[in-house]
């Protein structure tokens, strides 16, 4: 099963080194770097904003386990946002890519 991940990340420099590590080890095939993310969340019971950079990753679902725990060693979040959502269709040409990529 091909997979959609989303990690916030604190600037571009920590989302680049994240994104770096995960298609170097052949972990994921892509990684966007979306700046300019304005989040609002809940953290320590009250309501909190930071701008942050957010990672567009695509990968197969075995290697899930490896991209969480690759994540959380770069990161510096206490609790970073690391979601993985299906890919339920896709240009069979892509997908091949992700798969000969990871």
């Amino acid at each position: 099963m091909y997979i959609v991940i989303f990690v916030t990340a604190k600037d571009e420099a920590q989302a680049n080194k994240i994104a770096g590590k995960l298609v170097k080890d052949k972990l994921v095939a892509c990684a966007n770097i979306v700046p300019g993310v304005q989040s609002v969340f809940r953290w320590n019971g009250k309501v909190d904003r930071a701008q942050e950079v957010l990672l567009v990753l695509k990968s197969r679902r075995k290697h899930f386990p490896s991209i969480v725990k690759t994540v959380k060693a770069l990161h510096s979040y206490d609790v970073p946002e690391i979601i993985a959502l299906p890919i339920v269709e896709g240009d069979k040409d892509y997908l091949k890519w992700i798969t000969d990529s990871t």
